[in-house]
C-alpha cells in the first residue's frame, strides 16, 4: 500500500539530446513510497529517458530531479548490455557490488529462486535463451534489495508462466516500481498509476488508476474538449458574420464591427489544443519474393534444451509458400538459437533453398548494424522500387509508414530506443521482399497500438513464416497453418 511520503519528483524538467529535439519540456509529477506507476507512451517518446533520470544515469537540462537520498535504486534494463553477455552468472551478480561479496553465490541463488530460474553459476550469459535473459535482468536488479524498483520492459521475451511469476511478484511486493511497458493486461493487475508521457506536448500527464482507467479518462476529456471547442467555433462563427454586417453599415457601426472580430479572436484564443493520441503506422504489406521456389525450407531434426543440455529430435516439416509455422514452447528450450541457426542456414537438420532470401527479425536487433544510419540500413534492405517511384520515394514513403521521418532517417541505429530500431526492422522486411519470414518476438517494445496492424500484415504474408511469440493475442490475429511445440518433443 502506498504511504503519504513523497519520494520521487521532477519539477519543470526539460531534457533532450545534442542536436534533437526535446524529449520532455517543463515536466512535473510525483511518485509516493510504495506505490506501483506504469509509464506509457509512443516509441521514442522518452519513457527509458525518465528511468535513467530517476537513477541518474542522465541529468536534467533544467529543472531538479528529486529522489529521496534514503532510497536505494536498481534498474532491470531492457536488454543484456553486449559487454555483460561473455559473463558469467557469477561475474555478472558480481558486478553489481562495488566490493567483493563472499556470499555471492548464496544471493545469486536466493534471486533467481525469486524470478524461477534455475542456472548455473559458471554458465556463460550469451547462453540463455531471451526469456531467462529477462529473468536474469530481473534478478540483478533485486539482488541488491533495493526500495525503488525501475523495470524496463520486464514481460518482453517471459513466456506466459514467466509474467505469471513476476505478476505476482510485484502485486505482493511492498517495493515502490515503477514500470515501462506496453502488456496493458500485465500493468493493470498491479498499477496504481500512470504516467503518460505525451511526444506531441512533451509533458507527462499523470492519472490515478490502471491503463483502462486512464483510456477512460483521456476518451471523457477529448469528447469534453471538442465539444467545448464545438461551441466555441459556433460563437466565433456567429461573431464574424455580425462583424462582417456592421462594418458594411458604417459610421458608428463600424465600432462594433471592430469589438465583434476582437471578441471572435478572444474565443479563437480560449479554444483548447484537443489531446491528440499517439500516431500509429500505416497499414503495410511485406512483399514475398516473387520468384516461384516450390519448396522453401525442409526440418528434419531440432534441438531442445533439457536440464541445460541439447537434446537432438526428429521432426518432419516440410514448407512452401504460403505456409505460415509457430514455434512454441517455454523459455529455455531452444527457440531462439532454433531460429538463428535457419536464418545463417546454419541449422544441421535443415535445408533451405538457397534461392531464397530470409528476412531474419531478431529479438535484440543484434541483425542491425547500430553504427549506420537509419538510411544505410534500410537502403541496405532495399531490393527494387514499388510501383511507379524511384527507389529513393519508395524508400522514403516505406520509412514515413513507419513513423521514420526525416530527423529520425538521418540518426544511427544505436540511438534509437528499442521500440524504434523494432520499426526500423519491420521497414527493413518490406524492403527486403523476403521469400522466408523469420520472426522471433517481433511485438518486443512495440507499441500496442501498432500490433494489430503488424498482426495484419503478417496473417496477409503470402511467403512461407516462422514465427516465436509469447503473446497468444497477437497470434490469434495471425493465419497459423502448423504449429511445432518443443516442449512436446
Amino acid at each position: 500500500m502506498a504511504g503519504n511520503e513523497t519520494i520521487i519528483s521532477f519539477d519543470k524538467v526539460t531534457f533532450g539530446y545534442e542536436q534533437l529535439k526535446p524529449l520532455m519540456e517543463e515536466v512535473n509529477f510525483s511518485v509516493r513510497k510504495g506505490s506501483k506507476f506504469t509509464i506509457m507512451g509512443q516509441n521514442g517518446a522518452g519513457k527509458s529517458t525518465i528511468l535513467r533520470l530517476i537513477s541518474g544515469q542522465l541529468k536534467a537540462e533544467s529543472g531538479r530531479v528529486n529522489v529521496d537520498r534514503t532510497v536505494s535504486v536498481a534498474t532491470a534494463h531492457q536488454v543484456i548490455r553486449p559487454e555483460d553477455r561473455d559473463l558469467t552468472v557469477e561475474q555478472f551478480f558480481a558486478k553489481k557490488f562495488d566490493e567483493k561479496k563472499y556470499d555471492i553465490g548464496r544471493r545469486i541463488d536466493q534471486v533467481l529462486e525469486v524470478v524461477n530460474l534455475k542456472a548455473p553459476h559458471d554458465r556463460l550469459i550469451k547462453s540463455f535463451s531471451g526469456g531467462q535473459q529477462a529473468r536474469l535482468l530481473l534478478a540483478s536488479a533485486l539482488i541488491g534489495d533495493p526500495d525503488l524498483l525501475l523495470l524496463d520492459e520486464p514481460t518482453n521475451n517471459l513466456d506466459q508462466a514467466g509474467i505469471d511469476h513476476l505478476t505476482e511478484f510485484l502485486m505482493m511486493s511492498d517495493k515502490t516500481c515503477i514500470v515501462i511497458s506496453h502488456d496493458a493486461d500485465f500493468l493493470n493487475c498491479f498499477t496504481d498509476g500512470v504516467l503518460y508521457l505525451d511526444v506531441f506536448t512533451k509533458k507527462v500527464e499523470q492519472y490515478v488508476g490502471n491503463y483502462y482507467d486512464v483510456v477512460e479518462q483521456i476518451a471523457i476529456r477529448i469528447e469534453k474538449e471538442n465539444r467545448k471547442n464545438a461551441l466555441l467555433q459556433k460563437e466565433i462563427q456567429e461573431n464574424k458574420e455580425k462583424s462582417n454586417y456592421f462594418s458594411n453599415k458604417g459610421g458608428g457601426m463600424r465600432l462594433v464591427a471592430k469589438r465583434m472580430r476582437e471578441k471572435a479572436a478572444e474565443m479563437e484564443e480560449a479554444m483548447v489544443d484537443v489531446r491528440r493520441e499517439d500516431k500509429t503506422i500505416k497499414a503495410f504489406t511485406i512483399p514475398s519474393q516473387e520468384e516461384y521456389i516450390k519448396q522453401i525450407v525442409r526440418i528434419t531434426s531440432v534441438k531442445v534444451i533439457r536440464d541445460h543440455k541439447a537434446v537432438t529430435k526428429k521432426v518432419n516439416i516440410t514448407m512452401k509458400r504460403p505456409m505460415h509455422l509457430l514455434l512454441s514452447g517455454p523459455n529455455g528450450i531452444g527457440k531462439s538459437t532454433l531460429l538463428e541457426t535457419l536464418a545463417s542456414a546454419e541449422h544441421p537438420g535443415a535445408v533451405i533453398d538457397p534461392a531464397i532470401r530470409v528476412g531474419y527479425y531478431r529479438q535484440d536487433f543484434s541483425t542491425l548494424n547500430f553504427d549506420q544510419t537509419v538510411y544505410e540500413s534500410l537502403h541496405d534492405a532495399l531490393i527494387t522500387a514499388g510501383p511507379g517511384k524511384s527507389m529513393e520515394e519508395y524508400l522514403r514513403s516505406v520509412a514515413a509508414g513507419f513513423l521514420i521521418t526525416s530527423d529520425l532517417i538521418r540518426q544511427k541505429i544505436g540511438s534509437l530506443s528499442e521500440g524504434q530500431k523494432g520499426l526500423v526492422s519491420f521497414a527493413r522486411l518490406v524492403l527486403q521482399k523476403p521469400g522466408l519470414l523469420i520472426l522471433d518476438e517481433p511485438t518486443n517494445h512495440i507499441n500496442f497500438r501498432h500490433i494489430p496492424i503488424i498482426a495484419k500484415a503478417l496473417n496477409d504474408y503470402d511467403g512461407a513464416m516462422i514465427l516465436v511469440s509469447h503473446v497468444p493475442d497477437f497470434v490469434s490475429q495471425i493465419r497459423i497453418d502448423e504449429t511445432l511445440d518443443l516442449g512436446n518433443l
